[in-house]
C-alpha cells in the first residue's frame, strides 16, 4: 500500500502535542511522523522516535584505515628506496611516527566529514512537504501514513488545533 505525507501546521506546541496523542490514539506509532520546528526543544519533547546514530564508528575505521594506509607507505617507500646512512635501520620508527600520526588524523578527521554528512541523511534529492512557517516558529508535524488513512490524519491534526494541513495529492 502506497504511502501519502500529511504535514500539520501548530501554532504552539500544546497543539502539537495533543495532536501526537490523538496520532498515538488512532493507531499511529512514533515512527510514522516527524517534529519539523526551527525552536530549539529538547530531544523526544513531543515524544518523537529518535533514530539511534553511528557516527561513533566513523572516525575509528577512519583512523585505522589511515593509520595502515600511513605504515605502507613509508614503510613500503623506505624499502623500495633504501638510503643507507651510516648504519642507521632502512625502515626508522622515529622518522615514521610523525607521517603515521599524520595519517591516521587525516583519515579520521575525512572519516568523521563522511559520517556527518552520512548520518544527516544528505543530500536530500526529494524533500517532503514544508510550510514556511515552521522557520519563522510555527511546529510542523509530518506524518507518513497510508492512502486510506489520510483522511482520519487530517481530521486528527484539525480537531487538535492545526493551523493549516497540507497533503501529497
Amino acid at each position: 500500500m502506497a504511502k501519502k505525507q500529511v504535514l500539520g501546521v501548530f501554532k504552539t506546541a500544546d497543539n502539537a502535542v495533543m495532536a501526537v496523542d490523538r496520532l498515538h490514539e488512532s493507531g499511529f506509532t512514533n515512527r510514522d511522523w516527524q517534529v519539523l520546528t526551527g525552536s530549539p526543544y529538547p530531544e523526544g519533547a513531543f515524544g518523537e522516535w529518535m533514530p539511534k546514530h553511528r557516527l561513533y564508528a566513523f572516525p575509528f575505521f577512519g583512523a585505522i584505515v589511515g593509520f595502515t594506509v600511513a605504515i605502507l607507505v613509508t614503510a613500503g617507500t623506505s624499502v623500495a628506496n633504501p638510503l643507507v646512512t651510516g648504519g642507521k635501520p632502512i625502515i626508522a620508527i622515529p622518522a615514521m611516527a610523525v607521517i603515521v600520526y599524520e595519517g591516521t588524523m587525516l583519515g579520521a578527521i575525512l572519516m568523521t566529514i563522511i559520517g556527518v554528512i552520512f548520518e544527516s541523511r544528505l543530500p536530500r534529492p526529494v524533500m517532503g512537504l514544508y510550510d514556511t512557517r515552521i522557520t519563522e516558529g510555527y511546529i510542523g508535524i509530518d506524518l507518513n501514513c497510508p492512502d486510506d488513512r489520510v483522511n482520519t490524519a487530517e481530521m486528527v491534526m484539525r480537531q487538535s488545533g492545526a493551523v493549516d494541513v497540507k497533503h501529497q495529492k
